[in-house]
């Protein structure tokens, strides 16, 4: 955790109620040499059901392996997530100590291993100690149950702000709640998951359905930030659905109720996505790129992508720079559709060039004042079409190359 909050950080960490059926614990696995807890236990009531987006990476933690698995069972009763240390790229020795996991906790809770989820964060290509994920599991099982915030805090390892947010649906005429905590500030990039994220609630939801909604939420939130273009090996977002509440079961789409959980789902995530680039390794600006006009969405989505990792665009927004033909190079280098002389682009809302070319009498002063502040709003309108997509990312400073240029130490 770094000592400096990122300036994007809201100015309030969200207040989470409590989900029944869930119990927060924490311990020091000491993983790293740092004075602060870093394993997260969270037991979840027996019958709990479970949906999963894992990285695509095709270097991927024992972990992630271990999740994939186990989703295909579809229920849960407890998650583990250490940090400090991602276990990715770690052979056998890896696996021993997930595998140590899954035994202790069985053990304690009495239930399946494959009802058991586990997740690491931090150095790839260090196998984690399993005898300390041992001391520090065992510390936990007997830990007093901790907050929300405590818990995401744990989960941190660059981040500057444990990140948490909250939701709730009326199913049926009751309420039911929905918190996320998240874990996330580089390698962040959209080819899902980006980061570690966890999502519960008190909702009955059959499991096939959770795994259909997560994966709609995902399309529409972590699918759609990017901090650096680089995807993690170890990137998990889970959601657990206790079925601690008397509101009636989700089983399909057609429920009563099923719109909004949906719509309160894709809120959290969305929620949890922007968090994550707020807290993006040096991060001083907030970017929301729009694209509309493309052939399809999907191809807006590529373009957009295009704009928003480009260190170019990046580093001229960190500069204040309205330097609106590095977006022209980065609209052209995405391999979509588009037609140079039906381009325009626009900045906080002020539209710079058109039709291929910068408008008449542009005056920058505008323009210059909205690059200024911390939310900036790019729009880029490709004109021959009618697909579109927005996608999240932050500038690239001089504080991403610190971060990052000493990160094993």
């Amino acid at each position: 955790m770094s000592e400096t909050i990122s300036p994007l950080a809201p100015a309030q960490i969200a207040e989470l109620p409590e989900i029944v059926g869930v119990t927060c614990r924490i311990a020091r696995a000491q993983y790293k040499q740092w004075d602060r807890c870093d394993l997260t236990y969270i037991e979840l009531a027996a019958g709990t059901s479970v949906a999963g987006v894992l990285t695509q990476s095709k270097c991927p933690s024992t972990e992630v392996e271990w999740c994939r698995k186990a989703l295909a069972g579809g229920k849960a009763q407890a998650l583990v997530v250490n940090a400090g240390n991602a276990n990715a790229f770690t052979g056998a020795r890896g696996m021993e100590a997930v595998q140590r996991i899954l035994a202790l906790t069985s053990d304690h809770l009495g239930c399946r291993e494959d009802e058991i989820f586990v997740s690491s964060t931090g150095v790839i290509g260090e196998p984690l100690p399993k005898d300390r994920a041992e001391t520090g599991l065992t510390a936990a099982f007997v830990a007093d149950p901790c907050s929300w915030e405590q818990a995401a805090a744990t989960i941190m390892t660059t981040d500057t702000f444990p990140k948490m947010a909250t939701a709730s649906a009326v199913v049926s005429g009751k309420t039911v709640h929905l918190n996320g905590i998240i874990k996330g500030s580089g390698m962040i990039a959209p080819d899902m998951a980006t980061m570690l994220g966890y999502v519960f609630t008190d909702a009955t939801v059959d499991a096939g359905l959770l795994q259909k909604m997560l994966n709609a939420a995902t399309a529409k939130s972590f699918n759609c930030i990017t901090v650096d273009s680089d995807t993690s090996t170890s990137d998990t977002v889970l959601a657990f659905a206790t079925g601690q509440h008397d509101a009636p079961v989700l089983n399909s789409f057609d429920d009563p109720g099923a719109d909004a959980f949906q719509a309160a789902l894709n809120d959290l995530c969305m929620q949890m996505a922007h968090l994550v680039v707020r807290d993006g390794e040096g991060a001083r600006k907030f970017i929301e790129i729009a694209v509309t006009g493309a052939q399809s969405d999907d191809s807006a989505k590529q373009i957009a992508l295009s704009i928003a990792n480009s260190p170019l665009v990046k580093t001229a927004i960190a500069g204040e720079d309205a330097n609106w033909g590095r977006v022209v190079m980065a609209v052209g280098k995405a391999g979509e559709p588009a037609d140079r002389d039906k381009l325009s682009i626009g900045f906080g809302g002020i539209t710079v060039a058109r039709d291929g070319l910068v408008v008449p009498d542009y005056d920058e002063t505008p323009v210059a004042a909205h690059l200024k502040g911390e939310e900036i709003d790019i729009s880029v309108d490709i004109g021959i079409g009618d697909g579109k997509s927005t996608v999240w990312t932050c500038d690239l400073t001089h504080g991403y190359i610190s971060i990052n240029a000493d990160y094993r130490s």
